[in-house]
């Protein structure tokens, strides 16, 4: 590629590489699950524990539909597993590789070494 300025010899080389524009949607999308506080907090419980609706709101103060709205959108991303425990939906970070880095983000983010790794 023909550049307007060619200030770093090697950008040909670094463009050959770079994913397409689908590949950079789906990344936005996923990281879009950090921009939101809430969902954050979920993740980071759910990194560090399974847990039903109930415990996460209460462990949270927020209201089981509030809870449920997001892990829903947490589910649909593909983060976020939901396993039926008798009467009861327990959720669990998926083991994902996209999970598991944010996983890894998350733990930086706070320093903190996650007690199940």
């Amino acid at each position: 590629m023909k550049l307007p300025h060619n200030h770093d010899k090697n950008i040909n080389a670094v463009l050959a590489t770079m994913p397409g524009t689908e590949k950079f949607s789906q990344a936005a999308s996923l990281l879009a699950q950090l921009g939101d506080g809430t969902r954050l907090r979920i993740l980071w419980l759910l990194c560090h524990s399974k847990e039903c609706v109930s415990d996460i709101a209460a462990a949270l103060g927020l209201s089981k539909a509030v809870v449920s709205h997001h892990l829903q959108l947490l589910r649909r991303s593909g983060l976020v597993n939901a396993e039926r425990v008798g009467q009861e939906i327990h959720y669990s970070l998926t083991d994902s590789r996209e999970a598991q880095l944010l996983h890894g983000t998350i733990d930086a983010l706070f320093e903190i070494t996650c007690p199940k790794c």
